[in-house]
């Protein structure tokens, strides 16, 4: 599949990138990548072997919480968040900071397997938030940290013309290596978590909607239907380009927006209306009747 294109080719700039005359500010970093090139290649493994085996859906949620906790182990966790209300932070006790991580790291693999339902979403999502972390980076005066989102950027933008409807390759085992990497890139940039859940915010709060529906109606969190956003948008006569095209406007403008905007709180204000607009639009579909039980052409998983 696509997806030993796109490991290979993170890997590969990954790698090259620790070999550059960079300053490096941080003395734990090169443990840090050790956590997320031993994460990044466990999961693309596992993915590997699902693509072979169909392997159900509790091995690849305990695979992604092992990935997660290598990550932990290797100092990439969330121990501090800005406080919206105050110029304060918010720090967690170590407990916190396992669950915090692991439900952080495992939401956002799920997320971005959830976005590759649509063939281009997922590796284009893929690439924008990249570049906002990148660019983040870079501001901070992170120029070694910033190698690695700079390195997923290449891989996504290497794989999306294939990927891109009509597709000819398919992401596959990649997906769970993608968000992984998002994940744990998320939290290498400073923590940096709020950044993420506003240029991700619309297909987040989809897979949270989504998730209770399901649970709500007794299925399985990975059964297969025509409930996400992005099928919605389809039913209602919009092309995949012309979804993919919306997807990648909302995470352009937001993730310039989260770069653009200062004050925390105003941040937070932004983060919850979209939210609760992305609700209102989701139950006004439900209520439409657009969520129909056939099943889409890839598997949801996780």
């Amino acid at each position: 599949t696509g997806g030993v294109a796109l490991f290979a080719a993170f890997m590969a700039a990954a790698l090259l990138a620790q070999w550059l005359p960079v300053p490096r500010q941080d003395p734990n970093e090169l443990v840090r990548f050790l956590g997320i090139a031993l994460g990044t290649t466990f999961l693309f493994v596992i993915g590997h072997l699902d693509d072979r085996f169909d392997l159900r859906p509790g091995p690849q949620y305990l695979a992604q919480a092992l990935a997660a906790l290598v990550a932990i182990l290797c100092l990439v966790f969330i121990e501090r968040v800005s406080n919206p209300f105050t110029e304060g932070l918010l720090i967690f006790s170590y407990p916190l900071v396992v669950a915090i991580t692991l439900f952080w790291i495992m939401g956002m693999i799920n997320t971005v397997n959830f976005l590759d339902g649509l063939d281009g979403l997922a590796a284009g999502v893929g690439a924008i938030v990249s570049a906002v972390l990148a660019v983040h980076m870079l501001r901070e005066g992170q120029y070694s940290v910033a190698l690695l989102p700079l390195a997923l950027l290449g891989a996504t933008l290497g794989f999306l013309p294939f990927n891109f409807p009509p597709a000819r390759v398919f992401l596959g085992s990649g997906s769970m290596v993608l968000g992984y990497a998002i994940a744990t890139l998320g939290i290498a940039a400073g923590a940096k978590v709020a950044l993420l859940l506003l240029v991700l915010s619309i297909p987040i709060v989809d897979v949270a909607w989504l998730i209770f529906s399901r649970l709500r109606a007794g299925q399985s969190i990975g059964h297969a239907d025509r409930r996400h956003l992005h099928f919605r948008l389809l039913d209602l006569g919009l092309d995949a380009r012309g979804v993919l095209l919306l997807y990648y406007s909302y995470c352009i403008i937001l993730g310039t927006a989260a770069l653009l905007i200062d004050s925390r709180l105003l941040k937070f204000i932004v983060l919850l209306l979209l939210g609760v607009g992305t609700l209102l639009f989701l139950a006004w579909l439900a209520r439409r009747g657009l969520a129909g039980e056939k099943a889409p052409p890839t598997d949801e998983r996780g």
